[in-house]
C-alpha cells in the first residue's frame, strides 16, 4: 500500500490529473410557502412559475390557507425567491405547526390570529407564564415533588 501511495502522490503533484468531482444529490423534499393569494391570476401565475423550476415534480396551491406546496429536487431558498419573483415580496417559509405539536399552544410567542385554524406560528421559547396556574398544577403532581404522595 506503501507504493501505491507514493505513485498516486507522485503522479497528482506532477501531473495534471483531473478527476471529476461528483455532484451533490438533492434530496426529495416539500417546501411549504406562505403567500397572499387574492384571484385566480395570483394562483396561476405562483403555480405556473414554480411549477417550471427545474426539479420540481408537483405544486398545489391552496388560496384560503394562503400556502403554496412543491414537491420535488428543489431548494427551499429557490422557491422562495421563484414565488418572490412573481410580484408577492411578502412570500415565506410556511412558520405554522399544527397546535397539538406545540406545549402551549396560547402562549404568547406561539398565538397567532392570522395562523390558520388548527395551526400556531413556530415558537422555540412558547413557555407557560411562571407561577401561571397550569404550571401550578403541573408541578404539584409532578416526580420531583416531594409532597405529591400526599397529595395524591
Amino acid at each position: 500500500m506503501g507504493a501505491l501511495n507514493f505513485l498516486s502522490d507522485y503522479f497528482s503533484d506532477h501531473f495534471d490529473v483531473s478527476i471529476r468531482k461528483r455532484k451533490k444529490r438533492k434530496v426529495m423534499q416539500t417546501v411549504n410557502i406562505k403567500v397572499k393569494i387574492d384571484c385566480d391570476g395570483c394562483e396561476r401565475k405562483i403555480k405556473n412559475a414554480v411549477s417550471s423550476m427545474k426539479g420540481a415534480k408537483s405544486v398545489e396551491v391552496n388560496r384560503k390557507m394562503h400556502k403554496v406546496t412543491v414537491s420535488g429536487y428543489v431548494d427551499p431558498k429557490k422557491v422562495l425567491k421563484r414565488v418572490q419573483s412573481t410580484g408577492k415580496k411578502k412570500a415565506e417559509l410556511w412558520p405554522y405547526v399544527p397546535y397539538t405539536m406545540v406545549a402551549y399552544p396560547y402562549a404568547a410567542g406561539a398565538y397567532d390570529k392570522r395562523a390558520p385554524a388548527g395551526f400556531v406560528r413556530k415558537s422555540e421559547q412558547a413557555q407557560a407564564q411562571p407561577g401561571s396556574t397550569d404550571d401550578k398544577l403541573m408541578s404539584l403532581f409532578s416526580d420531583e415533588n416531594p409532597n405529591a404522595c400526599t397529595v395524591m
